[in-house]
């Protein structure tokens, strides 16, 4: 089964899709640099809390590894002091892309522990650049096999739940927001990968996912991964949720996350909030599927979970293709942005994220099995599944 992806690399090569042109064109992105790495997450052209920390990781990595390929090498090569104050300065610079994706500070943490110990351990600068690239590269390989380990987990516990209330564990109906699957992360993907493995398992009845405003992640990304996987699927706009609940059979809404609080509490995408007060009143089981570097324990609730607020032109902007299609000179499908809203709105309000309180959960997935409330508890215990 064909699968996109968001990040690849080749003898050194870095390139991302860009994202803010699917589905109508297909571009990858060479990232030469830690500063475009930046811009390109900061932007959305990559969105998605596993492959924004892939990218920043990646990236890092080369930037070490083109200082120790240079004929000259870079002042900050010459010492494991100057290493320590350059990786600090570079990895603190990428940590602000993106505030509420807890995925990428974890990612930087790991980064400035490898430092920490690879100094303490009184290595050559040399040996400390090489234990640097070697973890920022391990860190965006090793999201694949734990969005697969996910995935089942996840899909398995799906099917024996309905299994225990009567139902056949087959033909299961999922609604997720958003997107989360390979475009999302560095492979496969969490909610949408367990969408992706119950119809691989042939255990799927439909997908069903919102348009997610204002960026459209879900008209635009998730709808083009389950065509490109052939998966059978039904796209709602935000507004239809209720409805959808009201006259079809819906067996579980899954979701991603960017940042899981140390009680359950869960940061995702703007809509998420909205799915999971409607799952409740419906009795629909409401899932979270993240890997354990989306687990911040430092943080104990929802309420100390920074929300990016994003610009509030975004939200009065859609791009897409010109329809009927035009095409340029290349063959290309010609797009355009427009304006959607009357221009000089005062009052405009954009978050990109909305916590969805642990009371509302009914299982969080992460590479390491599920956890459920206990019965009477309105908050989760992870310490299980991190």
């Amino acid at each position: 089964m064909h699968m996109l992806t968001s990040i690849r690399t080749s003898n050194g090569k870095i390139e991302i899709i860009d994202q803010l042109l699917l589905p109508h064109t297909t571009k990858y992105v060479e990232i030469t640099s830690i500063e475009q790495a930046y811009d390109a997450i900061k932007d959305m052209k990559i969105r998605g809390a596993p492959a924004i920390a892939s990218l920043a990781s990646l990236a890092f990595a080369a930037y070490i590894q083109a200082g120790l390929d240079s004929a000259q090498p870079p002042a900050f090569l010459l010492s494991p002091e100057s290493l320590s104050v350059q990786v600090i300065n570079k990895l603190d610079y990428l940590s602000g892309a993106r505030p509420t994706a807890v995925n990428l500070g974890a990612a930087i943490r790991r980064l400035k522990s490898v430092l920490q110990s690879s100094t303490n351990a009184r290595k050559s600068v040399e040996l400390i650049a090489a234990d640097l690239i070697s973890e920022g590269k391990l860190i965006a390989d090793e999201d694949f096999d734990r969005n697969k380990r996910m995935a089942e987990h996840g899909g398995e516990w799906l099917a024996e739940l309905d299994k225990g209330s009567g139902g056949s564990g087959q033909e299961l109906n999922v609604l997720t927001v958003c997107n989360t699957g390979s475009l999302a992360t560095s492979g496969y993907g969490t909610a949408l990968g367990l969408i992706t493995y119950l119809h691989e398992q042939k255990k799927l009845g439909k997908a069903y996912y919102t348009q997610t405003a204002p960026y459209h992640q879900g008209s635009r990304l998730t709808a083009l991964e389950l065509k490109t996987m052939q998966i059978p699927s039904v796209m709602i706009c935000d507004t239809m949720v209720g409805s959808l609940f009201q006259h079809h059979k819906i067996h579980a809404v899954a979701v991603g996350a960017d940042r899981i609080a140390r009680n359950g509490d869960t940061a995702n995408k703007i809509g998420t909030y909205n799915a999971a007060v409607l799952a409740a009143r419906h009795d629909i089981p409401f899932i979270v599927v993240a890997p354990i570097s989306t687990v911040d324990l430092d943080t104990p609730d929802g309420s100390s979970i920074p929300i990016e607020h994003r610009k509030p032109l975004e939200a009065c902007l859609v791009r897409g293709a010109v329809h009927p299609f035009e095409f340029d000179v290349e063959g290309k499908v010609r797009q355009e942005t427009v304006m959607i809203t009357p221009s000089g709105l005062e009052g405009i309000y954009n978050p990109s994220f909305d916590v969805t309180p642990a009371e509302l959960i009914t299982a969080i997935v992460t590479e390491k099995g599920v956890a459920t409330r206990k019965e009477g508890e309105t908050i989760f215990d992870l310490s299980g599944v991190v």
